[in-house]
């Protein structure tokens, strides 16, 4: 079973969830000894792992039917099996965030609480957001939660508005970029999705302009980061206007995020340490 759990957990994506909260500990931070404050540890070991198997395993819960018909969990991502134990895991991660809510100052529970909230409203019934566009696209702004939990823990008060704008725009792309691949087995099983009602093309332009918007707001703030932003639109351009498939450019983006992820954090550092 625990083999299972590391499989549903999608270790490619762990830093999608983990990867923001270095981001905010390093904007957060006002001295090097914040970096490893308590809150920041905790955080971090938090949406590593706990927080992706609560986060995925809600959606695989609750899409076993639909992920009969879906080529992408054959061999790297799971199908759920109906395993009580599994289910009682998955609830347990995800009372291990309310826990952990409680335990920070309020300025960052209200994030750990919010991420929480839509994590399970995104795939879990009455609410099922994945399936009423565009809500399915907006609401994985999910994914800014942990970096401005990080931020609100350590720094005392919330984000820049401009950061969680850019952040939000830049996860609703990246949620819709993933859907294109599942564009049949959605259609096959009756499901609408931003991607389903768009089409290929018409998705990838969607994206190309979302995360052009998150590239200005990043600019605004600091046009550094916005002019790193850009490779997301660039890529989508490029993508869509030669012969890469979708699914196979799919599996090049754990890395590229983790890249430009690296090149963020690796900015606030600098501003810690000269501070």
């Amino acid at each position: 079973m625990l083999r299972y759990l590391l499989v549903l957990s999608r270790p490619r994506f762990w830093l999608y969830l983990a990867g923001p909260v270095l981001v905010g500990v390093a904007y957060g931070a006002s001295g090097a000894s914040d970096l490893l404050a308590s809150e920041a540890v905790a955080l971090f070991a938090y949406f590593l792992v706990p927080a992706n198997v609560y986060l995925y395993g809600v959606n695989d819960v609750f899409d076993a039917d639909i992920d009969a018909e879906n080529p992408k969990k054959e061999g790297r991502e799971a199908r759920y099996r109906g395993d009580r134990a599994v289910a009682a895991v998955v609830v347990a991660c995800g009372l291990a965030g309310l826990a952990l809510a409680a335990l920070l100052p309020l300025g960052g529970a209200v994030w750990v609480v919010g991420f929480l909230a839509l994590g399970y409203a995104y795939s879990a019934p009455p609410f099922r957001l994945k399936t009423t566009p565009p809500l399915d696209s907006v609401s994985n702004g999910l994914y800014v939660l942990p970096g401005a939990a990080a931020y609100a823990a350590l720094s005392g008060s919330h984000p820049p508005a401009l950061a969680l704008a850019g952040g939000w725009l830049w996860a609703m792309a990246m949620h819709t970029f993933s859907a294109v691949p599942d564009i049949d087995p959605d259609r096959r099983a009756g499901i609408r999705t931003t991607a389903t009602v768009l089409g290929e093309r018409a998705t990838l332009a969607y994206c190309a302009i979302c995360w052009l918007l998150a590239a200005g707001a990043f600019g605004l703030l600091d046009p550094r980061a916005g002019a790193l932003l850009l490779v997301y639109p660039l890529l989508a351009v490029a993508i869509s206007e030669t012969d890469v498939s979708v699914s196979r450019a799919y599996w090049w983006y754990p890395a590229i995020n983790g890249v430009v992820g690296m090149v963020l954090t690796l900015g606030g550092l600098w501003g810690v340490v000269r501070g």
